[in-house]
């Protein structure tokens, strides 16, 4: 059985489109402030959307759908990254949860650049707190479920990219 890689590129960047809408949805429909770590996740399903765009207009091109697909896996890896650690941060006990930071507009005012990509990557106090879950799941666990099939999705565009170009 062969996947239409057309139909499997337009779903990514659509499913992508869903989640960020979802995330501006909980934010300002009902009022979830987004942790240093939420927002990271979003630019990493952003980064997934950007890359299942392009290898939906470079599929017919096996040097552009690898590429695509290979961005689209990298991108995968790092939300799958920041989506644990996230969870990991969600399941601490109470007593070594790390202590909440200021927001982002205050980092971004008063520190320098590498020191709040620091901060956004590491999150802080702010990201252990569970503040919507579905059958047992939080935000980043959902998150990470779709970073693992993006992920593999996008592996099996780089094999098929690379049996092409041969």
């Amino acid at each position: 059985m062969r996947i239409n890689l057309k139909l499997l590129c337009i779903s990514g960047f659509i499913t992508c489109i869903a989640l960020l809408a979802s995330a501006y949805y909980f934010q300002f429909a009902l009022e979830l402030e987004p942790c240093p770590l939420c927002i990271m996740q979003r630019a990493a399903t952003l980064m997934v959307a950007l890359g299942c765009l392009a290898g939906f207009f470079l599929v017919e091109r096996p040097i552009g759908l690898l590429i695509a697909s290979g961005w689209t896996l990298l991108s995968s890896l790092f939300g799958i990254y920041l989506a644990n650690h996230h969870n990991w941060l969600q399941n601490l006990p109470a007593d070594q949860v790390p202590s909440c930071g200021p927001s982002l507009e205050y980092m971004i005012d008063a520190f320098p650049i590498m020191e709040v990509i620091t901060v956004l990557l590491r999150g802080n106090g702010n990201c252990a707190e569970v503040s919507w879950s579905f059958i047992g799941f939080s935000m980043p666990a959902w998150l990470m479920v779709f970073f693992i099939g993006f992920a593999i999705a996008s592996a099996y565009g780089v094999f098929t990219a690379w049996k092409a170009r041969k």
